[in-house]
């Protein structure tokens, strides 16, 4: 940093998701220093997050290093830390490994996590699906599953989905690709009926940011694919041998379903960020005026998934994100220049599900409601689109790309080490969850 550079303002990003780096790149051509914090030195391609899961793609594909965004940016600099405390009088951000960072404007972009809403045993034996290693962690905990269960005469491998918006479908229509193609090739000990691929939601449909003829065809075609579709029941307790569901009408019965592996899809929350001094409203979100600044401090602004705007809630989607990420950044550019910002208007580009190969349903703005291949199409384009550098879109389309292109020919899945999760998963009931542990303690 130069004497001339080190005078201008100082623009802190806390979060390298989409919200932060559209902030980022939002500030690359101003005069002003931006410096961005994350936990990961890489960014993570969420929507894609399942494909890892059920050993389509490789983790890479799905990440970028964010110290990569300085090519194009040299007034960018990348800190890598946890944020443990914010000082809003002092203008500073203390990192967990003791740095201090000072800020002339601060943009908050830490995105969520998994929600349990305490829900008894969830948050101890679910499996999340929101982070590179919790897809790692779920694609290598199923294959250890399957292996166990070649091991163990008549066993019955039930992987329940609970959430039924589109990362529960996506993540069930790739599970039942996976049993229809590729078990009778890697697992003949198994009978294929002897997997099965629950979906369970509260509600009394999936994809409910859908319109209803989309969610109809959604379970319609994950029925056909040999997915059972369980609506209005809501978990009551996870145990590592299964799932209490209850029912959501008036009997609230309740029924005991057993389950190797519960995979958790059901919903988000903002990770504790009390020592942020931030105001919260519901869900943990910080409370933002129209122009993202938070309340009550005009030099802090929050965007993405972690902002709850005034006049109603965001679809905790990539597009909300970036565009609160970009307008979090104008708002800035104009203060700095003494110009006025409207407030932020989000443009809704519509909604896409994939359901598996040649399906999938499309709420496009400008276009009729598509479903089927060429919903499928837009679907593979747009998020192959989406992904950042030119590696990241290529490695994702040749993985795709030969999945769909020698479908039922090739079943070369991408797993990792799997032996001590089989090993593990054998002793006592078959449950993903047991292979959480420390393999020595089942040793």
């Amino acid at each position: 940093m130069t004497s001339e550079t080190s005078s201008l303002p100082h623009v802190v990003i806390v979060g390298g998701g989409f919200a932060g780096i559209a902030a980022a790149r939002g500030l690359r051509r101003a005069r002003m220093r931006v410096t961005l914090v994350d936990r990961n030195p890489y960014s993570t391609f969420q929507p894609l997050l399942y494909q890892v899961a059920t050993s389509t793609l490789n983790p890479g594909d799905v990440t970028y290093f964010l110290r990569a965004i300085r090519r194009k940016q040299p007034n960018l600099r990348v800190e890598l830390g946890s944020v443990e405390f914010m000082d809003h009088e002092e203008q500073t951000v203390v990192l967990d490994d003791g740095r201090t960072i000072r800020y002339d404007y601060l943009i908050v972009a830490s995105g969520v996590s998994a929600a349990f809403f305490g829900i008894p045993g969830a948050e101890e034996h679910a499996l999340p699906l929101y982070t590179r290693q919790e897809a790692i962690d779920v694609r290598d905990r199923i294959n250890g599953l399957l292996d166990a269960a070649t091991k163990r005469p008549n066993e019955k491998v039930r992987i329940m989905i609970v959430g039924g918006g589109p990362t529960g479908v996506e993540t069930a229509g790739a599970l039942a690709e996976l049993k229809d193609k590729d078990l009778p090739v890697l697992y003949p000990e198994l009978d294929p009926e002897a997997m099965e691929i629950m979906l369970v939601d509260m509600a009394d449909r999936v994809l409910g940011a859908f319109s209803e003829p989309s969610s109809t065809y959604t379970r319609e075609e994950l029925e056909k694919r040999g997915v059972t579709v369980v609506l209005g029941q809501s978990v009551k307790e996870v145990r590592a041998d299964g799932v209490t569901l209850r029912s959501m009408d008036e009997s609230g019965e309740e029924t005991w379903m057993p389950a190797a592996a519960v995979l958790w899809a059901s919903g988000v929350a903002v990770p504790p960020i009390a020592n942020w001094n931030l105001p919260q409203v519901r869900g943990g979100r910080i409370a933002v005026s129209g122009t993202l600044q938070v309340e009550g401090l005009p030099r802090v602004f929050a965007a993405g998934d972690v902002a709850a705007i005034e006049g109603g809630p965001l679809p905790q989607l990539a597009q909300p994100a970036k565009q609160t990420g970009a307008h979090a950044a104008k708002v800035i550019t104009n203060l700095i220049e003494g110009k006025q910002t409207d407030p932020f208007d989000y443009k809704d580009l519509g909604v896409l599900a994939t359901i598996g190969r040649a399906d999938a349903v499309a709420e496009v703005a400008g276009l009729p409601v598509l479903k089927g291949f060429t919903a499928w199409m837009i679907w593979n384009s747009v998020h192959i689109a989406t992904l950042m550098g030119g590696r990241n879109r290529i490695s994702s389309m040749v993985n795709l790309g030969m999945k769909y292109i020698t479908w039922g020919r090739s079943s070369n899945l991408i797993v990792g080490d799997i032996t001590d999760y089989s090993r593990n998963a054998m002793i006592g009931p078959l449950t993903a969850t047991r292979s959480m542990k420390r393999h020595d303690q089942w040793r």
